[in-house]
């Protein structure tokens, strides 16, 4: 089936988010939209998949245009669509989920799922899925419950499916399964809409490649374009992929962590009983999948958890039983994973943004009164520092852009002397170009002789910053590695496999690719 896009623009209110974008996705293809969180690439998809109704434009399948009015519309042409975030019910069977809106019952009333498991078992045995239908969803490992979307999809006989940000939630091997399963889904001629901002995934698996900036189609590229040439049309300007920085020379390990357990209030160890140091002039990056324990971890260093068992020591001090604002104020800098929730106030101009945690502090303040010069000066200083793009620090926050949010962030936490920084996934909804920035930043940090830590479900961001490695699966320290280790061993670990086992199921499995004279590419991992 081909689908066009022709003209299509959307608005909301005085916000252009998609500006006459043409895009031709052909049969039996994969078509990549690349583009930086926020260039307008789901709310595209949410336009084709009825979601959303164009501002202008149309919508084209098979030469004839379109109109849909809902999601069932955009199903009952053959498109279908796997969400960044499932659309699963977590109690439901597998069975259940994909029958649920397309239900058919017996001739007494009853649900009847038969037929739905046979078309379950059918398309789970053709593309190696290992589905089974009368599982509970909950129970099911990420990658699973992925491939109960795509199988959603076609049972309603998708013919173009739309995978938006699909690798988001997933380890490298999930990561890789689901490139083949894209490839196997174009050999037997579905047609793939593929959303990312990830190169190396965007490069492996792509017949051809969309860059959308800023709301507008800015370009198209062969996948054999150079990941820079790609990042370069993402951002408009050229950008450095690779860090420089000088090894570690970490000096005396003054925080630690012994035997943390955080206890959710449904009784859960969403943190359980681990333990790890951080030396000074060293980055420990924490990896694994979104919702092993990081948040809750962070959360316990900085004091916002209330149910916390075990040490936090910073420099000999214990964390655990004081405030937030005690905990700032002995020296730790922290950056949180939602800027937006919880690391700026968007109604706030960026200068009252750079002093949330110092407001009531000297030079800002002297008794109850404020002092609005020091804190222009202040934030004058700190955007020419850390390139905060803007006109003025009197400007609320919120009208930046979010590579420029993370940039006033980063700037309030690393304009005083710490004793430890912690950053939570720090360039997550940043341009490529700020990743830059951000990154060098960190090091500078750490090269002062601050211990680091980050956290972050990007790998390759991981891999980029780190001098160890900590790994967390259900809450629990899987093991601890060096910079360097690979992504196979890593991914593994972040499956709950130690250390040990994932290096030797690593070397079998490259051992295995080497031997195998079909594989050409030698093993690509995406």
């Amino acid at each position: 089936m081909k689908l066009e896009l022709r003209g299509i623009t959307k608005r909301f209110g005085s916000l252009l988010a998609n500006d006459h974008i043409d895009v031709v996705v052909e049969p039996g293809q994969i078509h990549c939209l690349l583009g930086e969180n926020g260039a307008g690439k789901s709310t595209l998809m949410n336009v084709l998949y009825g979601l959303y109704e164009p501002t202008e434009g149309e919508i084209l399948v098979d030469d004839k245009p379109v109109s849909f009015r809902g999601p069932g519309d955009a199903m009952a042409a053959g498109i279908g669509m796997v969400h960044q975030h499932f659309m699963l019910v977590p109690v439901f069977t597998v069975a259940e989920n994909v029958a649920l809106g397309a239900e058919s019952t017996t001739a007494g009333g009853f649900l009847n799922l038969d037929d739905t498991r046979r078309k379950i078992k059918e398309i789970s045995d053709r593309y190696g899925f290992d589905v089974d239908p009368d599982a509970l969803v909950e129970d099911l490992p990420v990658g699973v419950q992925q491939r109960v979307e795509i199988i959603k999809a076609l049972v309603r006989d998708a013919k173009v499916l739309i995978l938006d940000e699909p690798t988001a939630v997933l380890t490298p091997q999930d990561t890789d399964e689901l490139l083949d399963i894209m490839r196997q889904l174009k050999s037997n001629g579905t047609s793939i809409v593929f959303i990312s901002h990830k190169l190396r995934e965007v490069k492996a698996v792509s017949d051809t490649i969309t860059v959308i900036r800023r709301g507008k189609v800015v370009g198209s590229a062969d996948p054999t374009a150079s990941a820079t040439e790609l990042a370069s049309m993402m951002v408009g300007r050229a950008v450095s992929l690779t860090l420089d920085k000088a090894p570690a020379s970490p000096k005396e390990k003054t925080f630690q962590v012994k035997d943390l357990t955080v206890i959710a209030p449904n009784g859960q160890h969403t943190v359980d009983g681990i333990s790890f140091d951080i030396a000074r002039g060293e980055i420990l990056a924490i990896a694994g999948v979104q919702g092993n324990g990081q948040t809750e971890l962070t959360e316990a260093v900085l004091g916002l958890q209330d149910r916390v068992h075990g040490s936090i020591l910073l420099d000999g001090e214990e964390l655990v039983g004081r405030s937030v604002k005690d905990i700032l104020n002995s020296g730790v800098g922290f950056v949180p994973e939602d800027r937006s929730v919880d690391g700026l106030i968007g109604t706030f101009s960026i200068a009252e943004n750079l002093i949330l945690d110092r407001y009531d502090q000297v030079p800002f303040a002297k008794g109850i009164s404020m002092s609005p010069a020091k804190v222009l000066e202040n934030a004058k200083s700190r955007i020419e520092e850390f390139d905060v793009r803007t006109t003025s620090g009197l400007l609320a926050a919120g009208t930046l852009s979010g590579g420029n949010q993370q940039k006033v962030v980063m700037a309030r936490e690393l304009s005083r002397p710490l004793r430890l920084f912690i950053a939570s996934q720090p360039t997550r909804g940043v341009d490529v170009g700020s990743i830059e920035f951000l990154h060098k930043r960190i090091v500078a940090e750490r090269d002062q002789g601050t211990p680091v830590m980050i956290i972050s479900t990007e790998l390759d961001e991981v891999m980029e910053l780190a001098d160890r490695i900590a790994v967390l699966y259900k809450g629990k320290l899987v093991g601890i590695v060096p910079a360097g280790t690979g992504r196979g061993v890593l991914g593994l670990m972040m499956a709950g496999i130690s250390p040990e086992d994932a290096a030797s199921a690593d070397k079998t499995s490259a051992d295995k690719t080497s031997a195998d004279p079909t594989s050409a590419e030698g093993g690509d991992h995406a």
